[in-house]
């Protein structure tokens, strides 16, 4: 008969034996909980390196769309940048012109209004008889030189601007002799003076033989 002290071990031992499997499974759960951990660790580490790699690419197409609009920005600034310059060289000559022609038609038109004055006040049926050839011939000599000083004109603005003025087409901008022709208007008759002068003779020596006769 086993006595009360092997009864005792016995059933330490079988205590001893049952308490192990708990341990066990303390540790699986610890193991568990470290692998679910580590998982979660790992899934969150993999989304943030997700969103890196999203915001990179986000950048890089934003930078791509930077540098394309930039490259069209100033494709386009240099090519309106010429046109402006082409266009703002092209309206000074245009200024410059149309100063000068403005120029020529105040003086063209000093001129013509002196010839108009003259002219309007010629009145050949108020002439008397015996001097209606006397002031006939100095009355043509007045229109010869509005007529001489009309064509004229008319040749200096001829493909100008002003060109229809007198009746002619406008093909081509003329720029040489508006001097020329500027400082003939403002002489206006000193520029016919010797036409004036031999017409003046020629009628006084007329007189004085008619006068003699």
């Amino acid at each position: 008969m086993p006595s009360l002290s092997d009864h005792t071990q016995h059933i330490r031992i079988r205590s001893t034996q049952m308490e192990m499997p708990s341990s066990s499974q303390q540790s699986l759960d610890t193991n568990s909980d470290d692998y679910e951990r580590k998982l979660m660790e790992a899934q969150g580490e993999l989304e943030r390196i997700q969103q890196q790699r999203e915001e990179l690419e986000r950048k890089k197409i934003e930078l791509e769309e930077l540098a394309s609009r930039k490259r069209a920005f100033v494709s386009q600034q240099a090519e309106w940048t010429e046109k402006l310059t082409s266009a703002l060289t092209l309206i000074d000559r245009q200024l410059y012109e149309i100063r000068n022609e403005a120029q020529d038609l105040e003086q063209c038109r000093a001129c013509f209004a002196g010839h108009l004055d003259k002219l309007e006040k010629i009145n050949p049926d108020s002439w008397p008889r015996e001097s209606t050839s006397d002031k006939l011939d100095r009355a043509s000599i007045t229109l010869d030189l509005a007529c001489d000083e009309y064509d004229q004109a008319a040749s200096h603005f001829e493909g100008s601007r002003s060109g229809t003025i007198f009746g002619r087409s406008s093909k081509r901008v003329r720029h040489s002799g508006s001097s020329e022709f500027t400082a003939n208007l403002r002489n206006g008759l000193a520029f016919n003076l010797p036409i004036v002068l031999l017409g003046g003779g020629a009628m006084a020596i007329y007189i004085f033989k008619s006068f003699f006769a």
